[in-house]
């Protein structure tokens, strides 16, 4: 069975329509541009029940993958986050939620990412094993799993984004 992707897309809806009790809007795919997008919402706002009708917010949303987007979130913003989830997908997406912004985002997966595992604990015994020689009398004493919530507190960030998929990105 294929993991199909929910479209990139917003619910538009017209602010007239809704204050007087009816629902007027749109679904528009967030994928296809700027101009689509505004070209969209005149014409939506046009065919409004209401005459004048000239104000509209977001009601709705699918496809951002936990990105949270506000009722008025400019149009470009959402655009740029529908590039970035097409490239970066579920990873990308759990980036900006820790974040908090695509520069941030952007600048963990370019400067510091370290790759994925299995589990945080694989990563610091992979680290340690590069780094370190272990007496081989002292490898049964080695706490993988303490030392990878270490490196979680001080020195990482994990992003779980399926099943034994964790990827790890330094912090500094």
């Amino acid at each position: 069975m294929e993991n199909q992707r929910t479209e990139i897309s917003i619910y538009v809806a017209c602010l007239a329509s809704y204050n007087n009790g009816i629902l007027h809007g749109e679904w528009i795919c967030a994928e296809s541009g700027l101009e689509h997008i505004q070209s969209k919402v005149r014409l939506m706002l046009k065919a409004s029940p209401v005459e004048g009708a000239e104000e509209y917010a977001i009601h709705d949303y699918e496809g951002f993958e936990g990105i949270q987007l506000s009722e008025y979130e400019g149009f470009g913003q959402i655009v740029e986050y529908a590039e970035y989830l097409n490239e970066h997908g579920t990873l990308g997406a759990k980036l900006v939620e820790h974040y908090g912004n695509l520069d941030d985002a952007n600048t963990a997966l370019s400067d510091h990412y370290a790759g994925h595992y299995s589990s945080v604990a694989e990563y610091a015994e992979q680290i340690t094993e590069e780094t370190t020689t272990i007496p081989q009398s002292l490898t049964y004493y080695i706490d993988y799993e303490k030392m990878a919530r270490d490196m979680e507190v001080n020195d990482i960030v994990a992003v779980e984004t399926n099943f034994e998929e964790v990827h790890i990105f330094w912090q500094h």
